[in-house]
């Protein structure tokens, strides 16, 4: 069985096309829809019952972010398979019992994503490397990278560089669709899921320490789900949201260094490029009021 956490927070139109979407797409495989409030102010958590009764429904006292949320919710969870599922997604298909069928046959994989579009069509890079040296100097260069047929291309880089295409092992995977054997946490520190980071970069760090376990990840590209993924419109607050993920990401860096001298290296590396271009995209912020995507 499919344990599906789905964590609300002062989105309830949002959540209950979510858990519509599921019911109505997930035939395939038996599951349970696991809802965590985290201790909504805009509406009354006990509405999604009246709507879903066959939920499951926690209530949060207080808002413990996505880590947090999802480690209660995983609580009450009776299936042998997690997913954790964003409530700014919803499924056109069947994609819950296609992964978990794919997880179940692959007893070495730790976590599986399947491909995630923008409502309009565009694709969401989700398959991703962890950072490198040689990864940082071949992004800063990409040029070199065009040189390279696709598929090499794709494989040594992912992120933008894959056009989600074509099944691969990857290094970590987006998590607003986080599927994993629930027997794993019973080997990670806590026996949960690392809760150290409020939002923003936990897919990331589980990846890791799961990887660190002898797991593989993987990214399935033969089904699809829609993640809105809006965020706020506010270029100011898009470009301080990412100045979070990289202080994230530089301690993802420590957690998973070898040698301080490589560390060293990795984070000039990263911070510099990092910085160049977020100052550049402020810099275009103030002329134009758009933030460049270019880069």
């Amino acid at each position: 069985m499919v344990s599906i956490i789905i964590i609300n927070y002062n989105t309830f139109q949002l959540t209950s096309a979510c858990i519509a979407s599921v019911i109505k797409f997930t035939k395939n495989t038996t599951y349970e829809i696991i809802l965590v409030d985290n201790a909504s102010t805009a509406c009354d958590p006990d509405e999604f019952q009246k709507i879903f009764p066959s939920i499951v429904l926690v209530k949060s006292k207080s808002n413990t972010g996505f880590a947090g949320g999802n480690n209660l919710g995983i609580a009450h969870a009776k299936g042998d398979i997690i997913l954790l599922l964003n409530s700014d997604t919803y499924l056109k298909e069947d994609a819950i019992s296609v992964c978990a069928a794919t997880l179940a046959q692959n007893k070495t994989t730790g976590v599986l994503g399947c491909k995630m579009i923008y409502p309009d069509g565009r694709l969401q890079h989700t398959a991703r490397k962890f950072r490198t040296i040689q990864w940082e100097l071949l992004d800063l260069f990409r040029f070199i990278l065009y040189l390279m047929p696709y598929r090499k291309r794709a494989a040594l880089m992912l992120g933008r560089y894959f056009k989600a295409d074509f099944n691969i092992e990857c290094d970590w995977l987006n998590g607003a669709f986080f599927m994993f054997k629930k027997e794993i946490l019973h080997e990670l520190p806590g026996q949960k899921l690392d809760d150290r980071f409020f939002m923003y970069g936990e897919d990331h760090l589980w990846c890791m320490q799961m990887k660190q376990l002898g797991y593989k990840h993987e990214f399935l590209s033969e089904t699809e789900i829609i993640h809105i993924n809006s965020g706020s419109t506010d270029v100011r607050k898009q470009l301080q949201l990412k100045r979070v993920m990289m202080r994230h990401e530089v301690e993802i860096m420590k957690y998973a260094s070898s040698s301080a001298l490589n560390l060293f290296f990795l984070k000039i590396i990263y911070l510099v490029k990092e910085n160049a271009r977020y100052y550049i995209k402020l810099i275009v912020q103030k002329i134009t009021g758009k933030v460049l995507s270019l880069f």
